[in-house]
């Protein structure tokens, strides 16, 4: 299975997948982390994908999502974007609307 196969299957069987530098209980950069935080304080359902311990995929879902950088959190398998882009929906109230959305689509 090739590694776009791989990123497809993760984001096909989790509704919110965050790929991400380490767990959420240990993220390695703090990117990473406060959007870790973000879906916490959201009380999210949300696979998470560590990076470095696929590199064919880190290297991979850069071209997958057109986003060169990490984390990148996926709603429904679209990208919606990395620390600063959910940061902002967080801080607006929007990512707890996104996510209740995806809740109760299940």
């Amino acid at each position: 299975m090739s590694a776009i196969d791989r990123i497809q299957a993760q984001l096909a069987s989790h509704p919110v997948v965050l790929y991400m530098k380490g767990t959420p209980d240990f993220p390695q950069c703090g990117f990473s982390s406060r959007v870790v935080q973000a879906l916490e304080a959201c009380n999210a359902d949300y696979a998470h994908i560590n990076i470095f311990e696929d590199p064919e995929v880190r290297e991979a879902l850069k071209e997958y999502s057109h986003w060169p950088t990490y984390p990148q959190l996926y709603i429904n398998g679209e990208l919606v974007g990395g620390c600063d882009i959910v940061i902002d929906l967080f801080n607006k109230g929007e990512l707890i609307t996104m996510l209740a959305n995806v809740t109760a689509a299940l």
